[in-house]
């Protein structure tokens, strides 16, 4: 009998799981995100991009909600693409209402949620995202983003001890380097070789950025001048 109750307990649990609506599914994402306020990550950067030579960096990253954020690098210049750290993320989610939820299934394999956003503000960089998410754990952890000014481009994220803030220990992203502008002013030192080859690997070359964290300090301040 209480191995029947067991059998019982767990068919609802994933019954209720399979029986969230899109909404409720990004509600609950969303809620996981907005428990952090402000936190200082220390973490090493690692850039894979055609046109830049950067070696592996220890940083330091600084946020503030809603999306004041600082990169530190200890030595050189980091490329830092915009919407690397996962902070895009927990300021569109926190959006509420500024986007309509379509329900496009599950992915093959990984039994992922697929959910596509549509932001309904005309100034929203973001015109599309799709978020592959873990029900049982209610993290996304893999998004695509469509945005106006620079292409499309990819995040995945790995889980660990700060999950239940839905933090990632690991970030990557992924980016196609024709598409993605670089910041004004910013310039980078460029890979040996030709023009030619240099123009020829630009077109259709994927770019990667990945940040592994080793710790987060969550919710203790984090001084408004360290932004300026």
């Amino acid at each position: 009998m209480k191995k029947f109750f067991l059998i019982i307990g767990a068919w609802l649990s994933i019954t209720q799981i399979s029986a969230q609506t899109p909404a409720e599914l990004v509600n609950k994402v969303k809620t996981k995100l907005e428990k952090v306020n402000d936190y200082t990550a220390k973490g090493k950067l690692k850039t894979n991009v055609v046109f830049i030579k950067a070696p592996i960096a220890s940083v330091k990253v600084y946020y503030k909600k809603p999306d004041k954020m600082k990169i530190v690098n200890e030595k050189g210049i980091s490329f830092i693409p915009k919407g690397s750290v996962n902070i895009n993320l927990a300021k569109f989610l926190s959006a509420a209402g500024n986007y309509e939820i379509v329900d496009a299934g599950k992915e093959a394999g990984t039994g992922l949620r697929i959910l596509k956003l549509l932001p309904t503000d005309e100034n929203s960089d973001i015109v599309l995202s799709t978020l592959y998410i873990d029900e049982k754990a209610e993290l996304v952890t893999k998004a695509k983003n469509t945005t106006r000014d620079n292409g499309t481009y990819e995040l995945e994220m790995n889980y660990g001890k700060y999950a239940s803030f839905g933090l990632p220990d690991k970030v990557i992203f992924s980016f196609n380097t024709k598409d993605y502008k670089l910041p004004k002013g910013v310039t980078f030192d460029y890979d040996d070789g030709s023009e030619k080859k240099q123009d020829d690997g630009l077109k259709n070359k994927k770019g990667r950025v990945e940040i592994t964290y080793a710790e987060y300090v969550i919710n203790k301040g984090v001084d408004d001048a360290i932004f300026r």
